[in-house]
């Protein structure tokens, strides 16, 4: 199971990565009034953003193992996941922004505007996974 979840966890990093990414650009243009700031913004974000995300995947995945090696999942698993997703999203936006725009002020309010779209965005794209079996052999499949 192991060397699937790794497959899994990249498949997962890059489709969140595409999906969060068209959040930030969107929402730094309109916050800004620039589409160039919403595109730097955006771009600056894929690498951190997947290289973070991959190292909080993977953390998860190890802290989530029962007895018998197989990923426990719920909906409470998933909205745990999600508040600690958003707050390490959070905080790497409103730096970058701040750096990118030349603004502090900015970069809070992308920031803070991103903790609603990105959590409702993150939610989904987890219950959207948890129904997939891509680069799993067997887990328990109790909650749906």
């Amino acid at each position: 199971m192991k060397d699937q979840s790794h497959k899994r966890h990249i498949a997962k990093t890059i489709t969140w990565r595409i999906v969060g990414t068209l959040d930030t650009v969107i929402l730094s243009w309109i916050i800004s009034g620039s589409p160039i700031i919403g595109l730097k913004i955006g771009l600056a974000e894929v690498v951190t953003k997947m290289l973070l995300y991959y190292f909080h995947e993977r953390a998860w995945f190890k802290i989530n193992l029962s007895k018998d090696d197989e990923v426990l999942e719920s909906r409470q698993r998933h909205i745990a996941k999600t508040c600690t997703w958003r707050l390490i999203g959070t905080i790497d936006t409103m730096i970058l922004a701040w750096i990118i725009s030349g603004d502090p002020l900015t970069g809070l309010k992308i920031g803070f505007a991103e903790v609603v779209t990105k959590m409702l965005l993150y939610y989904v794209h987890e219950r959207f996974w948890y129904k997939s079996n891509y680069g799993l052999s067997n887990r328990n499949k109790k909650e749906l």
